[in-house]
């Protein structure tokens, strides 16, 4: 069922990221941080996603990001679950980046990405929706940013894995979301974002490795 105009959960999901990103901004930015998240919610809004779908894609980012101010991992997880439902926390989960693997041994930076690129086989196909959003929207925000700025380099500093790392990580997630055969509409636009940022700062040979 697509998203027809407002929904009363939808809102609550909106309020709730609000409420959690609250002095949070977008790297970089004097945005607020929720500018994200709604954004989110709107590209799969335009895919016609249902409701559960957009609320994940509202809420993607609260327990990764949020774990701050007396709030812990378990205490975002069971807020999440109790006020929207085992499938929202389930989409969640399976979107956001974990410090610490089954074993409770920390995980470095690259080893985080790589282990959620590896969940993504085993993600529910709501996750792989919210995924692909997530992605775009942060990978056109770059592009714009690139667009508006005399010197890339205030861009591409907000980012530890720099220039070269961060566009490579949007194309190994379009290739791994077509390796666990997600062939969703939303694929393309996807695709598009990971060729416009290599194609901007002349990388394209990356796609082939």
């Amino acid at each position: 069922m697509s998203i027809r105009g407002y929904s009363d959960r939808i809102n609550h999901a909106l309020a709730f990221a609000a409420k959690h990103h609250d002095r949070q901004v977008r790297k970089g930015t004097r945005l607020p941080y929720l500018t994200h998240p709604a954004n989110v919610a709107v590209i799969l809004t335009r895919y016609g996603q249902d409701e559960t779908t957009v609320v994940s894609g509202i809420l993607h980012d609260v327990i990764e990001d949020c774990v701050r101010d007396g709030y812990t991992r378990n205490t975002l997880e069971q807020r999440i679950g109790d006020k929207f439902g085992p499938e929202v926390l389930e989409t969640v989960l399976a979107v956001t980046e974990r410090q610490v693997d089954e074993e409770g041994i920390e995980l470095s930076s690259e080893e985080r990405r790589d282990d959620y690129l590896a969940r993504l086989a085993a993600a529910p196909e709501r996750a792989r929706w919210v995924c692909a959003a997530d992605k775009i929207h942060n990978g056109s925000t770059i592009l714009a940013d690139l667009k508006r700025t005399l010197d890339p380099d205030t861009v591409w500093s907000r980012f530890n894995a720099g220039r070269s790392g961060t566009v490579r990580w949007y194309r190994r997630v379009y290739e791994r979301l077509q390796e666990v055969g997600f062939e969703a509409s939303i694929m393309d636009e996807l695709q598009f974002v990971a060729e416009e940022l290599e194609r901007v700062v002349g990388t394209s040979s990356l796609s082939s490795r």
